[in-house]
């Protein structure tokens, strides 16, 4: 059975965060083609201008950016038509129970608090990767 390429847009400032995400889908061998947004706005621009296909797209999304932060950039998605159905999950380092539950309440897909040592960042985005081929992806 042929896997359906899905999109996938990383919003995330930290560079060093972004590398472990590269790195960790080298080891998982997941392939799908990943984007990367430095804030919210470089996001939502990204999302509109076609720079990430409208078809299979995931959000990877942090809270704590500058320009645009997470929760500010999930509020703008979910108010516009043609993005409000985009799936989105959260990847951040906040585990405050406020930004967990905003987020919840703007529809996310999960909410995951960045693992500290990366072998547990690499079996994050494992898990992530077979929800996202078994479950979201018919």
């Amino acid at each position: 059975m042929a896997r359906k390429t899905l999109h996938i847009l990383l919003v995330e400032d930290d560079a060093v965060d972004v590398m472990n995400v590269q790195r960790a889908f080298k080891q998982n061998a997941i392939h799908n083609p990943l984007y990367v947004a430095n804030n919210g706005l470089q996001a939502l621009e990204m999302l509109r201008s076609g720079a990430v296909p409208a078809t299979n797209r995931l959000v990877l999304l942090d809270i704590n950016m500058p320009r645009m932060n997470g929760l500010e950039f999930l509020r703008a998605l979910r108010t516009d038509p043609e993005l409000r159905p985009t799936p989105v999950v959260m990847l951040t380092t906040s585990n405050d129970d406020r930004d967990r539950g905003e987020s919840y309440a703007l529809n996310v897909a999960g909410y995951f608090v960045k693992p500290v040592a990366f072998p547990a960042f690499v079996e994050l985005m494992a898990a992530l990767n077979t929800y996202w081929m078994r479950v979201e992806m018919p």
